[in-house]
């Protein structure tokens, strides 16, 4: 049995870390938890008090926050996949939280009311609101991959796929990134790796 435990479900921010599991080649066990009744359950507070999905067992470590496991694997696991040079690791975490804090909250917002709600739901206002206040964040990450092909340079990491799987949502609904193309050729890059493809046919078949 695998040590490493993955907790929540694909649809939600678990997509990230079992993506960050098949990219760094760990064995691991996917226990369904949903964001509602399993997820206050007893057995699972004891895993994350915060009654939240994704969260990790690790031979008996706990942790929750999605970029935070995501992190934790990379490091752990990855053979790669998370920076050796201190810098680099600056830049790792850097990223991570531009991704937390700039864009996902208005991204979010943005793909539920163009796209991913019931027609009846969506407010364009609300998703025109949210599209606008990711131009800047989206406009600096368009402008450093106008450096190199990855956020750190010439290979993938776990900061790509961190930033990468924020965006999933519009990139799969096919939005217009035509305005940032260098994002846009990032996107298709990250997206279809073989580990992203193995972490999406969990999300799109829920």
């Amino acid at each position: 049995m695998a040590k490493l435990k993955i907790y929540g479900i694909a649809r939600s921010r678990a997509f990230r870390t079992l993506w960050a599991a098949q990219e760094a080649g760990v064995a691991y066990e996917h226990i369904q938890t949903s964001f509602n009744e399993d997820s206050k359950r007893p057995e699972f507070l004891r895993i994350n008090p915060m009654g939240q999905v994704p969260a990790i067992e690790d031979d008996g470590f706990a942790l929750s926050e999605s970029m935070a496991l995501n992190l934790y694997i990379a490091k752990k696991y990855g053979k790669g996949l998370y920076p050796s040079d201190l810098k680099d690791e600056a830049k790792t975490w850097q990223w991570s939280f531009f991704a937390a804090t700039s864009l996902e909250r208005s991204m979010g917002l943005f793909v539920a009311n163009r796209y991913t709600l019931a027609p009846e739901k969506r407010n364009e206002a609300v998703a025109q609101e949210n599209l606008e206040a990711v131009k800047r964040p989206l406009s600096v990450l368009d402008a450093q991959l106008g450096k190199a092909p990855y956020l750190l340079g010439q290979a993938f990491t776990v900061a790509d796929l961190n930033v990468a799987t924020v965006l999933y949502g519009a990139w799969f609904n096919k939005h217009d990134f035509s305005a940032i193309p260098k994002v846009a050729a990032w996107l298709d890059r990250c997206l279809t790796r073989p580990a992203a493809q193995g972490a999406r046919r969990l999300r799109e078949a829920a």
